[in-house]
């Protein structure tokens, strides 16, 4: 498999024509020594002004090797509880069944997307068809407005059929068709969570549509989400010219091993860090979300803190929450002004508060105890 090119971002109208002219020109960038690569030894500030919807008043990290600046907190896909908003939107107890079509909905989704780019919020991870329908169409006639990860994760690697590279490209070239895109920033495959239970053959596939998809423009970048962080350090460093970026949990309670930690892959490699699940779910939460919540401003201030907490891992590039409101966008730009190592009152507050969220971890989510140490 010939792994030679990357895309960088620039701004302006992008096209897939764009895409593939510029991809030569970048590829110098993979054959750098990456050792150095990361937050701590990147001039911050260098090229930050030219990024998507740039904020002053927000703070932007490099998306690893890519040559992207992504806002330090972005947005993420899922609208869990977007009912509170939007009463009698689920057409079941799924949050996937939000009716696409509900004036309400679709008036929520671009408000919550206005409020990003008006706040310098420049990433949206989008992981259902869901999602990339929803948010394509939030982002109509503003799309060089924000990064747009895509992933049609009913049609990828969770499924037998879609295991091979051709049917992986015909899952994109669907996915755009449908949602109308001309182009997609970051294609990050959903694999298993544990996503060692793939053989080494079907992730040869998965990483040839990959490279393949960036080779004809249909996406800049390359990437995955995994939970397995084993299987995740032996993809970067078995591929290390293919991904650029992970899609993985990081919450509250994440702590980092002192040694054999993924983040020592992502360090040497230059890898896009996008942490899912930062509010662990919802267990972080006592109320609702809904706007009259009488919890409102404790769990406001709790969603700060733990943005802030996880900010402190310079590794991470941006921490992903789903959000259902503007009032909750504001909530989680005004914690990336705020200092980002807790004040010790405040860390003990949070520390209380992400064991009481391990107690509510409803079944489904058990899982996340094992990602306290990363």
């Amino acid at each position: 498999m010939d792994q030679k090119k990357q895309q960088a971002g620039k701004g302006g109208d992008i096209t897939r024509r764009d895409l593939m002219r510029d991809g030569a020109a970048v590829a110098a960038g993979l054959a750098t020594g990456l050792g150095a690569a990361g937050c701590q030894t990147t001039e911050v500030g260098k090229g930050v002004a030219k990024t998507r919807s740039y904020n002053a008043d927000m703070k932007y990290r490099p998306l690893g090797k890519t040559g992207l600046w992504i806002s330090s907190v972005c947005l993420g896909g899922h609208w869990k509880r977007v009912d509170k908003m939007v009463p009698g939107v689920f057409k079941s107890r799924s949050w996937l069944s939000a009716d696409l079509d509900s004036g309400g909905f679709r008036k929520n989704r671009r408000d919550v997307v206005t409020r990003c780019i008006e706040r310098g919020i420049n990433y949206i991870d989008a992981c259902t068809m869901q999602e990339i329908l929803a948010y394509s169409e939030a982002l109509r006639g503003r799309r060089d407005s924000m990064y747009l990860g895509f992933s049609w994760y009913q049609e990828e690697m969770r499924k037998e059929q879609f295991r091979t590279t051709d049917a992986l490209l015909g899952t994109l070239d669907k996915g755009m068709r449908e949602a109308k895109l001309d182009y997609v920033d970051l294609w990050r495959i959903t694999m298993h969570e544990q996503s060692g239970r793939h053989t080494n053959a079907e992730v040869d596939e998965m990483m040839g549509a990959l490279e393949k998809a960036r080779k004809q423009g249909k996406c800049r970048m390359c990437g995955f989400s995994s939970h397995d962080r084993p299987h995740i350090k032996w993809m970067i460093e078995t591929y290390p010219e293919v991904v650029q970026v992970i899609v993985t949990p990081y919450t509250a309670k994440s702590k980092v091993l002192p040694k054999d930690s993924v983040f020592e892959a992502i360090k040497e490699n230059g890898i896009g860090f996008f942490g899912i699940k930062p509010f662990a779910g919802t267990s972080l939460f006592k109320g609702d979300s809904s706007p009259d919540s009488p919890t409102r401003e404790e769990d406001d201030r709790l969603a700060r803190m733990a943005i802030r907490y996880i900010l402190c891992n310079p590794s991470i590039t941006a921490p992903i929450p789903g959000l259902i409101n503007p009032q909750q966008v504001d909530n989680v730009a005004d914690a990336v002004t705020e200092p980002e190592e807790l004040a010790q009152e405040e860390a003990k507050e949070l520390e209380l508060a992400m064991d009481d969220a391990w107690e509510r971890l409803p079944a489904g989510y058990q899982w996340l105890k094992n990602w306290e140490y990363v």
